[in-house]
């Protein structure tokens, strides 16, 4: 792979997982301020282990083996680093499944924020589909009912794929409704261990990580640059949630920007697993683009006093 290009991917992969994960961020804020100091190292140790070398990199080597069952774990492992043309070629004939889930997992996703969660309205047309939130289900049946319906005809393993995605997205979607519930309650129980808040932000860390390990496969199906993007963005969000998240909540269109980042991803994953080409640049460079684009806006809407 060209070297500007694995560059770009992994600048891709480390803001998608940054972006994508500020809710997260938030969550962990709020119960690492009743935390002590030696709390909040281990937050920066032991859990920054957990995030990176469990979640976002076991994870994807659990998706290849799940891909390739017959390489069994082991080969699955070397396979993720091997550079041989055929294992890679291997790999990427097995992955329309893979794509068809995740597809469809972060499409809901984006449909879920855009007609059901509170939200700043950075475009025109948000509010008018967000008072309208009760077509969300509607919406996401017949996306899930069309995807489907054509994967049926090009490999009957994307349309049990497309199921998974819409499977996947509705259990970790109850986890996340929940954890601020489960936050509030966890603060009124009075004095807790900090081992056991570190325990509870590590259980919703795991939820939130599998919007950027599903979405990175949008970028790229290099599990190293997968575990260097990714990684790399977990430790930097890591450092913000203790050091600054309250001036990351002021530009408040970054959420606007990573879902839409999420739609492009995952309508790249369809497309792709119905083998439609997509030139191997444009996930990153539209990540980067969208990115940068709510950025910008966030930043003149701070600068306007909104």
């Amino acid at each position: 792979m060209d070297i500007l290009l694995i560059i770009l991917t992994v600048i891709g992969l480390t803001l998608f997982e940054i972006v994508s994960s500020i809710d997260n961020a938030v969550i962990n804020a709020d119960v690492l301020r009743t935390m002590s100091e030696q709390g909040k190292r281990w937050f920066l140790t032991y859990g920054i282990f957990f995030a990176v070398f469990i979640m976002r990199g076991l994870l994807p080597f659990m998706i290849v083996f799940a891909l390739n069952p017959s390489l069994g774990i082991t080969g699955a492992f070397t396979a993720s680093f091997s550079e041989d043309p055929a294992i890679a070629h291997a790999i990427e004939q097995s992955a329309p499944p893979l794509l068809a889930a995740g597809g469809v997992f972060l499409l809901f996703l984006f449909i879920h924020w855009l007609f059901m969660e509170p939200k700043y309205y950075g475009l025109r047309g948000e509010r008018y589909i967000h008072e309208r939130g009760f077509w969300f289900y509607a919406a996401a049946s017949l996306l899930l009912t069309i995807i489907i319906w054509f994967a049926i005809d090009a490999n009957p393993l994307m349309a049990f794929g497309a199921a998974i995605g819409a499977s996947l997205f509705f259990i970790t979607s109850g986890f996340k409704s929940n954890a601020e519930q489960q936050e509030k309650e966890l603060m009124k129980k009075g004095k807790m261990s900090d081992i056991s808040k570190l325990l509870y932000l590590e259980v919703i860390d795991a939820s939130f990580s599998i919007d950027g390990v599903l979405g990175a496969f949008a970028f790229t199906m290099a599990v190293p640059l997968i575990l260097v993007g990714n990684g790399i963005g977990a430790i930097v969000l890591r450092q913000v949630t203790v050091s600054n998240i309250e001036k990351i909540k002021k530009y408040k269109y970054l959420k606007n920007g990573a879902m839409y980042s999420i739609m492009v991803l995952g309508t790249v994953m369809i497309l792709e697993s119905f083998r439609l080409p997509i030139p191997v640049w444009f996930s990153p460079i539209a990540t980067i683009g969208i990115l940068s684009l709510f950025f910008y806006k966030s930043r003149m809407a701070l600068k306007n006093g909104e």
